[in-house]
């Protein structure tokens, strides 16, 4: 079994929608109430590839997951910030895949000058936190009761992980 991390297209955004698709219906991992079709995932590849990044994991030529950044909030300031998530087909936790997909991710989002990663994750969900922890990423709180879906509410942990141990201003050319 070979794992590779590679680069997203738009061609892979049927695999994305597919991978999607029972989080948002059967979890309350994400909040999203109905699953994006193959055009918006295909929308959100493209925009996340031109200012942060988005990559594939394949095992054998099968793509059994994703990982992707995107901007952390709107206001300039924030611009060297991240969000970060990472989705892997239904039964492939614990495989390596989404640490590998992490990995790669953190230093592409490196090289682009962000210098902060956000993870934010729905409560309960210690895979997901261990996996965070595992690569660095401290808790910095939590958002009680912010999200309502499947007749309850619910709260997100939020974690970050500095990028850069540096505190130098950034480069104007950073965080595209």
């Amino acid at each position: 079994m070979t794992l590779t991390i590679r680069n997203a297209g738009p061609a892979d955004a049927t695999a994305c929608a597919a991978i999607y698709q029972p989080y948002v219906r059967d979890t309350t991992i994400t909040f999203e109430i109905e699953p994006p079709t193959v055009t918006e995932m295909t929308r959100r590849i493209a925009e996340a590839i031109t200012t942060h990044a988005w990559l594939m994991a394949e095992v054998d030529g099968s793509v059994v997951g994703y990982a992707y950044a995107g901007p952390f909030a709107t206001r300039p300031a924030y611009r060297w910030s991240c969000e970060v998530s990472v989705y892997l087909e239904m039964g492939r936790r614990r495989t390596g895949a989404g640490r590998a997909l992490y990995e790669k991710l953190l230093r592409r989002l490196v090289e682009r000058g962000y210098r902060v990663a956000v993870a934010k994750t729905t409560l309960p969900n210690d895979a997901s936190l261990g996996l965070h922890a595992a690569l660095g990423f401290q808790p910095v709180g939590v958002h009680r009761r912010i999200g309502w879906k499947h007749g309850a509410w619910h709260d997100v942990a939020i974690t970050q992980l500095f990028l850069t141990a540096d505190d130098e201003p950034p480069s104007r050319n950073s965080a595209t």
